[in-house]
């Protein structure tokens, strides 16, 4: 069984979560990671899970003025490409499950989450969601991760590995 990680990262700290869900899912199928602008709009037959994860940006997905801004902080170029936004508004096919992700700032309450727009999205183009949202969390607008949140990741890839298996989806490897 295969699955696909498409992951959009402005500093880094999505990114590593991404690899950190992929590890604890490694032990149920074969994962896949690629940053969103080399993912494929047709995720096809070959994926049987697709992950779709990003950071949280004024309250949502980013946007090209909020990627624009994260680029400027980082030092990196001020042409930005598409993001996870614009890669599900392209309406990717060939999506039966699927489950989101994203990164947030670490403060009591924050509202909004790219997490669930992403799954909201994914629904609309026909994906079963395998587990509801998740968030991890970064200390500051550029990170770092807070403590232990690539360990929750990964027991998070672990627990939709397990998910899929149960479903009847995946057969397990143990």
């Amino acid at each position: 069984m295969n699955a696909m990680i498409v992951v959009e990262s402005s500093f880094g700290n999505t990114l590593a979560v991404a690899r950190a869900v992929a590890d604890g899912l490694g032990q149920y199928m074969t994962v896949d990671v690629r940053e969103v602008e080399v993912a494929p709009l047709n995720v096809g037959e070959a994926v049987d899970l697709l992950v779709v994860g990003g950071p949280t940006h004024a309250l949502g997905m980013s946007k090209p003025a909020t990627r624009r801004e994260a680029a400027q902080q980082a030092g990196h170029p001020a042409s930005v490409p598409p993001g996870v936004r614009e890669w599900l508004e392209s309406a990717p096919t060939g999506i039966l499950w699927a489950a989101a992700f994203d990164t947030k700032i670490n403060k009591r309450w924050v509202p909004g989450s790219a997490a669930r727009a992403i799954a909201q999205q994914l629904r609309r183009l026909g994906a079963v969601l395998v587990l509801d949202p998740e968030s991890f969390r970064v200390t500051a607008t550029s990170g770092p991760l807070a403590a232990g949140e690539l360990d929750r990741a990964r027991r998070w890839g672990e627990h939709l590995g397990k998910s899929m298996a149960l479903t009847g989806a995946v057969e397990t490897q143990h």
